[in-house]
């Protein structure tokens, strides 16, 4: 099954919907009118914008949605949650809405602006230098206006006064609640540093540890504060109910204080070089352990060792890829790909660069070793 139909709508009976004539179609003139003669930084940006409001909009309809019905849904006595109070099945139901909510979008979302959904990560992006500020700006806004949507869309939906506020609960002073905000948001934020913005072979499944941090966090922090960790979360129902409470201002400094301490750590263990630590975690064999290769004088030569494991199926795939004799061999690391791959993320910042060789320095997969170093990952 293949999407790739262009920018034409496959409308039955049309060159769109035909494969065998859907090259014949003009995609510029199917574009919308303009677009092309903008520049790249401008349009960029409006995509960003557009993506970010669109996901915060989806994520928080879906999580604020399943937070309405636990608060409306009767018990089985038939009595309402306000008069029997809070209990764990109606908690787990919240946090599952929220985890389960942030993992699909933010999956969905993530190529178009990032997938970030929330004030405070944005912020938390913008201190270890992973988004600039401008666009940092503009998918704020963006955030914002998406919670405000998504509360009036809940509102508008679903029968029943907007019960979705956030409010601090269990007899939780405003300090405490400010502090349990601030640890929550620390720990949502930190997984997405070390699952999406730092760059690994589980990159791919950060949205599923993304959400799953955003379930157990809230399973902590509903009954209590409400489980806000996002300013366009407990934004968004204030203005459409219209009614702010006096301690609002937890829900803003909690969760930024919380990602500026995740930022702080998170460049600590950056500084003193983290990969070190625990080496070879993303290595892609088992030969990534070996010891650094040391040149031997001229005229003495080596037999590659083969691991036991290797099966005639490698051996002849080796050998129908070897060159001609009287060839050099170039190495080639699986890990690494072609020169093209290998520096595919510079134009992006240099976040997802390939490993370059320079003096000194022996790269062997992923990992670089650095003689009296240890080994480190090349980012």
């Amino acid at each position: 099954m293949n999407a790739n139909a262009g920018a034409a709508i496959a409308l039955p009976f049309t060159k769109a919907a035909d494969p065998e004539k859907r090259h014949e179609l003009n995609d510029a003139a199917l574009r919308i009118p303009f677009a092309r003669r903008l520049p790249d930084g401008i349009r960029n940006h409006f995509v960003a914008m557009v993506g970010e409001y669109v996901g915060t909009v989806l994520f928080l309809l879906l999580a604020l949605g399943g937070t309405q019905v636990a608060n409306n849904i009767p018990t089985s006595s038939g009595q309402s949650l306000a008069q029997v109070g809070s209990n764990p099945q109606q908690l787990q139901y919240i946090a599952l809405c929220f985890g389960f909510s942030l993992a699909v979008n933010a999956w969905v979302f993530f190529r178009i602006s990032g997938g970030l959904f929330n004030p405070a990560v944005t912020v938390g992006m913008c201190l270890i230098g992973a988004l600039p500020y401008f666009r940092a700006g503009l998918l704020f806004l963006a955030q914002i206006l998406g919670g405000i949507t998504a509360a009036a869309l809940v509102a508008c939906m679903f029968p029943g006064p907007l019960s979705v506020g956030t409010a601090l609960g269990g007899g939780t002073s405003i300090v405490q609640g400010l502090f349990i905000e601030m640890i929550l948001t620390a720990e949502l934020v930190f997984t997405i540093f070390m699952l999406a913005a730092e760059k690994h072979k589980g990159t791919f499944m950060a949205p599923v540890g993304i959400g799953l941090a955003l379930f157990v966090a809230e399973l902590v922090g509903v009954y209590f504060t409400g489980g806000s960790l996002n300013p366009a979360r407990s934004f968004g129902p204030a203005v459409v109910n219209r009614h702010f409470l006096g301690y609002h201002w937890i829900y803003w400094l909690g969760p930024i204080l919380g990602s500026t301490v995740a930022a702080g750590f998170y460049k600590l263990i950056k500084a003193l070089e983290y990969e070190t630590a625990n080496p070879d975690q993303d290595a892609a064999a088992p030969e990534a352990h070996e010891e650094p290769h040391h040149e031997r004088p001229h005229g003495h030569h080596s037999t590659p060792s083969h691991s036991s494991q290797q099966t005639f199926g490698d051996f002849a795939d080796s050998v129908q890829h070897s060159p001609p004799s009287g060839q050099p061999t170039a190495p080639h690391s699986p890990t690494m790909g072609s020169p093209d791959e290998a520096f595919a993320g510079l134009a992006g910042g240099g976040k997802q660069a390939g490993p370059v060789d320079s003096p000194g320095i022996v790269t062997i997969d992923s990992v670089v070793r650095r003689p009296g170093r240890g080994a480190s990952y090349a980012v």
